[in-house]
């Protein structure tokens, strides 16, 4: 039962009246706008508690038309009658205003989209804007599009986008293993098929209606399209997903429906006129499922329904303090709590409860409970439900007030009882002193705690506590505290704060901290049983605390329940035992769902186990209930849900349980009656169950007072609790266990019997009265029966066994015996109930262990046959053929035939069994035979003609039955064999044709006989009489076609004939004896069948075989066939003589057919590498020196490798070669190759070059490289610096190969040096020519005079720079004189090469003299050009 907590909100002083409210629709925010005649109209925010949001205050000095929150984020759109719009940010206070000039008029359209990226406003002058507000809330620019309808607008609503993907439950089945989940994950795939929407998709298609009762569709695209039109103002819209559905409702209460197409096309579908008074604010409220709510100023709410075309109404009760004439003037309806709320003129606010019950006949119809009212002062203009749904905004003439639902508390402990009463109001009762107290608070009560000293208060703000004091409670201290959590235990208040427990005084001082660590969590979960405190965190630990001691001392460690429970998401209530050895925990799974178990943690053992409420069995299923009242147990407790548990404070083993029931999918609200289970934690046994009287009572705690469970209860009609609930808290009264009631009734006063079941056991588990059988005397076999039968309720087989032995009833006891090989207990008890009687027994414990296949036999043997085969076709399907099968032989016996023949055809045995059973009845059976078109049939009931003698009938039926055996073994018994040769022709049929081929062999006809047998494949046969009858021509291809065994028995009868040898050699090859077919053939001389033999021989060929055909082969010079068999013969130098003697080429395959393997029983491995050299030397002979660079390689000698290589020219396979070698002379001789090539213009060749010579350690040739490059540098592009360098990595080089080479590498070193140093100076001279050209002309003078200059520097390139100098100064004569000294010297030299064209034409000018070019030598080194004089005859 909930009560209403009232909170005005705390308005400013400048703020008048109330006219608008609008709730946030995930935030408890509540927006208010407000009127005052002075000073215009203001907007305020305010929490849930009605603080007011100081910063969130707008004023204007003109009236709010509107207010709309943004779906998600905390921005508020504001609409103002003078067409002003803005955007309120929650809590900073930020304003963001609409551009000035785009409405003018009052705002009578505000609307988001889904997700809020598009917000619509619109105005009384028409003029409709929609705007983008991206993701941070911020309105973009100016509008995205803009209309004017010239008509005011009056209502906007957004189409529903479509629905999404949801990919948490993707997720899910992905991870299981679902192929199609998958797929949705792998863009890949999904891309296939339709986008997957991770997200929620945002509908952009909008509808907007105006006063003439237009409605105007507007798309993405800015297309604003008419799409429906009524006769007058339209009030409110809705849209119906599901159905595509549009219904708009007119001031006049006119409802119409619109189907929408795909294509925008709207149908009318409907048209109704709505009863009540059609005035022009009336608030209706459409409902997600197509309800409509209209409440109009009447006495009544009317409501339709608009899919199932149904209408009623909803009025007030004066009985419940409504007053006569109450007008009902706004509505509003909340989905999750399925409630509707109404304001009245007289400031009540009137509760509905929606309550959908079921029918005997399974239709379901919706109830409407009005509950007692909430009032607040003024006529209530609005209604609106919050966020959260027990926040419900009222806003009437004189305040706007928020109602918050409070769930009314209780608690019970040490022989004290507290019950709320009304917000402020306590009821105490004291059970030890049978007193009652009822007092009032100060404030709101949300949570209570008492011990019989003490009674703490909480408002969700101050803790208060009270100390009783006669017949009334003083105050004894008030501190302030916000702890989610309060526990009280003698003269300590526990709270909570994050990662710890606080110990306080009753005056608030903090006694004692209990930490956590972050690991751990928050405490969230406080209990007090006994002197033990349970606490649990919100990351699922749980931790008990000993109260005994002066200080809290914690027990064991803490426990993460995460690990002990699949799927746990939070902890819903934690408890512990009085002995503080045993948590009983609820919880919430990952989805958010309440759990259906409760769970019990052993704190000593560290266990965990559980009673699950959805099948009502505890885990084991083992431990039942033991009374014959309870035999509905399990189908009572199935289906429901914990919500409360408390445990004894005395006991440590009784433990109570509130459930309520569940659907399929949710947790209702409590629809019916809420029930409480009791149970023994230490068994898992359920001791008893009852329901209370009241959907309005609720379990308030569990106390030893004769086993009493308190039970508050409240009347739903008034604020006063009702004299039943009075008289249970002034007598200590309650509901007791029946079974301890009875137990005590019968056996007396010990308190501990309190809590045993009515069947006590000892520990060993045997019943006491069992265990001294020599004190019973029971000669009465129905009390043995009777025992029995309890045996049944309580799974004892152990007794059921003695029990069924003092019976004497042996036929159980042995059932009984062999039902012990079942492994599930409720299987062998089930069994133990068939034998006793308990059949409705027998048929529920066989369902609550699944074992239908016997509950199926079960069925079968009690003649309940439908039962059976509804069994089988649901959950045995593995039996149902068998089942099909009993019912027709148990439907035969009865007399139904018809029937009958139904289910034998469904066991698929009706081909044999309708016939034995139909057999009396020939006509019957032949008419069934006919209309089942069956060929099983039809062959039995010719053979059953044939038996009778009818042979033209048993034909026809042959005929249908495809069966030409029959009908050739009919026509050869009538004389007709002609006919049956023809069928065993067109047919093929193996059966009929031997039938007839030992019909002509009966009467001689042997070519007949042996083509029939030919066509029955009866091969041998057919050879038979070929040989009989000396049918040589047909016995070869009759023996080809057969097995071997036939084959060689045709070649041995071929062979001793002594004809025909030819056929006998290929008959003894073709069945396998290839040695007998070439003995046969080298005696006969058949070289065709010979050679024809050769090709199938192999290396499992008998050697001396091989060799003697190869023998052959050489003789009549097929050489490459003799080399083949020699090589399977193992012999392979002989075959590679042979290739040798004969000049065969030797291919690649042959190569690896002559190769040893490694290994091999028949060459040593010296053996196997000079195989494979001589392999490689004929290669080479032969010109392949790719395959004899393999061969060597084979034999390990790389050198002769890499040299049939270098023959073979491949460059890449030399380079390649040479790198995976790693040899010192094969990387020499890869470089030598590679200098061979055109290195100077294949930079990578030059790389592989040096990187040969330095893997080699061939310095010497390296540095020789490195000259040959520096002369390249100097005879084709005169660059002597790339030449120095050269140079100086050859004196490198040399100087490292000094020590190894000895003085010839002195000497050279010593000649490189010197030109080093002559090329050096000739480069400083180039150099310096332009800083100091006269040194660079005496350096260049003085190198002309070294002897041998001209290794080092060309004598050209010397003379050609004086001679560029020269000319360049204009010191031409001197210049000729230099030329004149290098013709001297060089006289073939060609001087273009050394002087540059500018210069020589410039000498020709000053000189007078003219250059003549000529070739001189075509056979010359150089090729050059000779350059003669030519005196000018002008000159």
């Amino acid at each position: 039962m909930a009560v209403y907590f009232d909170h005005r909100v705390e308005a400013p002083d400048s703020s008048g009246a109330a006219v608008l409210i609008s709730w946030h629709s995930s935030v408890c925010v509540l927006a208010v706008g407000s009127v005052n005649p002075s000073t215009g109209g203001c907007v305020d925010l305010y929490l849930q508690q009605g603080e007011h949001v100081e910063l969130c205050h707008v004023e204007r000095g003109f009236s709010p038309s509107l207010l709309q929150w943004h779906p998600t984020k905390l921005l508020l759109a504001v609409g103002w009658e003078t067409g002003e719009t803005m955007l309120l940010s929650h809590p900073s206070g930020e304003l963001t205003p609409l551009p000035n000039n785009t409405h003018n008029a009052c705002i009578t359209v505000l609307e988001w989209s889904s997700n809020g990226g598009r917000l619509v406003t619109g105005d009384q002058a028409g003029v409709m804007a929609v705007w983008r507000v991206d993701a941070r809330g911020k309105l973009q620019g100016s509008p995205l599009i803009k209309h004017d309808y010239s008509k005011p607008l009056t209502c906007c609503i957004f189409r529903p986008p479509p629905p999404a993907e949801d990919v948490a439950m993707l997720a899910r089945a992905a991870v299981s293993g679902d192929e199609s989940a998958l797929d949705m994950f792998n863009w890949k795939k999904s891309n296939k098929r339709a986008a997957f929407a991770l997200g929620s998709q945002e509908g952009l298609t909008f509808y907007i209606s105006t006063a003439d009762g237009s409605v105007y569709s507007v798309d993405e695209q800015a297309r604003s399209v008419p799409l429906v039109s009524v006769e007058s103002k339209i009030q409110t819209m809705w849209y119906s997903k599901r159905r595509d559905v549009l219904a708009v409702v007119t001031d006049s209460l006119l409802l119409s429906q619109f189907s929408l197409g795909p294509e925008g096309i709207a149908q009318e579908i409907s048209k109704v006129k709505l009863s009540g008074r059609g005035v022009q604010h009336a608030d209706i409220v459409w409902t997600e499922n197509g309800l409509l709510i209209t409440a109009s100023g009447e006495q009544h709410i009317r409501l339709w329904d608009v899919e199932l075309d149904d209408h009623y109404a909803l009025s007030l009760d004066e009985s419940l303090g409504f007053e006569k004439g109450e007008l009902l003037n706004c509505v509003s309806f909340c989905t999750s709590k399925q409630v509707l709320a109404a304001g009245t003129s007289r400031g009540r606010v009137a509760l509905w409860h929606m309550v959908t019950v079921s029918d005997q006949q399974g239709d379901t119809k919706i109830h409407w409970k009005l509950q007692t009212p909430a009032e607040v002062e003024g006529n209530i203009s609005q209604l609106q439900w919050g966020s959260s749904s027990h926040l419900l905004a009222v806003c009437s003439s004189s305040c706007v007030v928020i109602l918050s639902e409070h769930v009314l508390c209780s608690h019970y402990s040490q022989q004290m009882a507290a019950v709320q009463l009304t917000p402020t109001q306590l009821s105490l009762a004291n059970f030890n002193t049978n007193t009652h107290i009822t007092f009032h608070t100060d404030t709101h009560i949300r949570a209570v705690q008492v011990t019989k000293d003490m009674v703490a208060v909480w408002n969700g703000k101050y803790i208060t506590v009270y100390e009783p004091s006669g017949q009334t409670l003083h105050s004894t201290g008030s501190f302030q505290c916000e702890s989610p959590a309060l526990v009280v235990h003698e003269e300590n208040i526990y709270t909570v704060e994050p990662n710890r427990v606080q110990i306080r005084t009753p005056q608030g001082t903090v006694k004692q901290l209990l930490a956590f660590s972050e690991a751990e969590g928050n405490p969230t979960q406080l209990s007090v049983c006994g002197s033990y405190l349970a606490v649990g965190t919100d990351t699922c630990h749980v931790r008990v605390f000993d109260l005994t001691r002066r200080e809290a001392k914690a027990m064991g460690v803490t426990k993460n329940l995460s690990e002990l429970i699949p799927d746990l998401g939070a902890l819903r209530s934690v408890r512990c035992n009085a002995s503080g050895s045993q948590l009983s925990v609820l919880i919430a799974q990952v989805n958010g769902r309440p759990d259906n178990k409760v769970y019990f943690y052993d704190i000593e053992l560290d266990t965990l186990s559980h009673f699950d409420f959805f099948t009502g069995r505890p885990e084991s299923s083992l431990a039942q209930s033991e009374d014959s009242q309870r035999t509905r147990c399990e189908g009572e407790l199935a289906a429901r849900c914990p919500v409360s548990q408390f445990w004894d404070e005395n006991e440590p083993r009784l433990f109570v349980c509130e459930t309520v029931p569940v659907n399929s999918d949710l947790l209702c609200s409590i629809q019916s009656q809420t029930e409480k289970v009791k149970h023994n934690l230490m068994n898992m046994k359920l001791i008893d169950f009852y329901f209370l009287r009241s959907p309005a009572e609720s379990l308030a705690g569990c106390g030893l007072v004769s086993v009493r469970v308190l039970v508050c209860t409240r009347s739903p009609e008034s604020d006063t609790p009702p004299p039943s609930v009075l008289q249970h808290l002034q007598h200590p009264a309650g509901v007791e266990c029946r079974q301890v009631v009875e137990h005590q009734r019968k056996q007396g006063h010990r308190r501990r019997h309190h809590h045993q079941p009515a069947h006590g056991h000892t520990p060993s588990g045997a019943p006491e009265f069992l265990k001294h059988p020599r004190c019973i005397c029971i000669s009465s076999e129905a009390v043995w029966e009777n025992m029995a039968r309890m045996c049944v309720k309580s799974r004892r087989l152990d007794v059921a066994r003695v029990c069924l032995g003092n019976m004497g009833n042996a036929r159980a006891a042995r059932a009984l015996r062999n039902a012990e090989k079942e492994p599930e207990v409720e299987a062998q008890v089930a069994v133990l109930a068939t034998q006793l009687g308990m059949l409705e027994d027998a048929e529920r414990l066989y369902k609550s262990c699944g074992r239908f296949d016997l509950l199926n036999k079960f069925y079968q043997a009690a003649g309940q046959w439908q039962q059976a085969v509804e069994t089988a076709e649901t959950h045995d399907r593995i039996h149902l053929r068998t089942t099909y099968y009993s019912y027709a032989k148990h439907l035969e016996a009865l007399g139904d035939k018809n029937l009958a023949l139904v289910y034998f055809e469904k066991s698929d045995t009706h081909r044999f069994e309708v016939p034995r059973m139909l057999m009396e009845d020939n006509l019957s059976l032949e008419i069934y035979i006919n209309k089942m078109k069956d060929k099983d049939l039809y062959k039995w009931w010719g053979h059953y003609l044939e038996s009778q003698s009818d042979m033209e009938a048993a034909l026809h039926y042959y005929d249908l039955a495809q069966d030409y055996l029959s009908q050739v073994r009919v026509y050869c018994y009538l004389g007709n064999i002609q006919k049956a040769s023809e069928i065993a022709n067109e047919t093929g049929n193996r059966a009929a044709s031997y039938h007839v081929a030992r019909q002509y062999e009966g009467q001689d006809e042997i070519s007949q006989s042996v083509h029939f047998y030919t066509r029955a494949q009866a091969y041998n046969n057919a050879i038979r009489l070929c040989k009989e009858n000396n049918l040589d021509e047909q016995l070869m291809n009759l023996a080809l076609l057969s097995n071997p065994e036939d084959m060689m028995d045709t070649a041995m009868y071929y062979e001793e004939k002594g004809t025909h040898m030819d056929r006998a050699v290929m008959l003894y090859h073709k069945a396998g004896h290839v040695s007998k077919a070439l003995e046969l053939a080298f005696a006969t001389e058949q070289f065709g069948a010979l050679q024809l033999i050769a090709e199938d021989l192999n290396e499992n060929s008998d050697p001396a075989l091989l060799a003697r055909c190869s023998d052959f082969f050489i003789k009549h010079t097929q050489y490459q066939k003799a080399v083949e068999l020699l090589v399977a013969a193992k012999k392979y130098h002989e075959a590679l003589q042979l290739c040798l003697d004969q000049s065969l080429t030797i291919t690649e395959d042959l190569a690896e057919s002559l190769t040893v393997p490694k290994d091999s029983s028949h060459l040593s491995e010296a053996g196997r590498k000079e195989l494979l050299e001589k392999i490689a030397d004929c290669c080479m002979r032969q010109g392949n020196y790719h395959l004899a660079t393999k061969k060597y390689t084979q034999a390990g000698n790389k050198i002769k490798a890499m040299r049939a290589l270098l023959k073979s020219g491949d460059t890449e396979k030399i380079v390649f070669f040479a790198g995976v070698s790693r040899q010192k002379e094969i990387y020499v001789m890869a470089a030598n190759y590679l200098q061979s090539l055109d290195w100077r213009n294949d930079p990578e060749i030059m790389k592989n070059i040096i990187g040969f010579y330095t893997k080699g350690r061939a310095l010497d040739l390296l540095a020789g490289f490195y000259e040959a490059c520096a002369e390249v540098e100097i005879d084709d592009f005169q660059n002597y610096e790339k030449a120095y360098g050269a140079l100086t990595e050859a004196c490198k080089c040399l100087t490292k190969a000094k020590g190894r080479s000895g003085d010839e590498a002195d000497r050279k070193l010593l000649i490189l040096t010197h030109r080093l140093g002559l090329v050096k100076r000739f480069i400083q001279a180039r150099r310096m020519h332009e800083e100091d050209p006269v040194e660079a002309v005496c350096v260049c003078e003085s190198l002309l005079e070294e002897k041998d200059l001209d290794p080092a520097v060309r004598v050209g390139d010397v003379y050609g720079f004086l001679v560029e100098h020269y000319c360049h100064h204009g010191n031409f004569q001197q210049a000729w004189s230099k030329i004149e000294d290098l013709r001297s010297t060089r006289p073939n030299i060609n001087l273009s090469l050394y002087v540059s064209q500018t210069s020589l034409e410039a000498l020709q000018n000053a000189a007078g003299v003219r250059l003549v070019y000529r070739d001189t030598d075509t056979h010359a080194a150089e090729d050059d050009e000779e350059v003669e004089e030519d005196e000018n005859i002008n000159h």
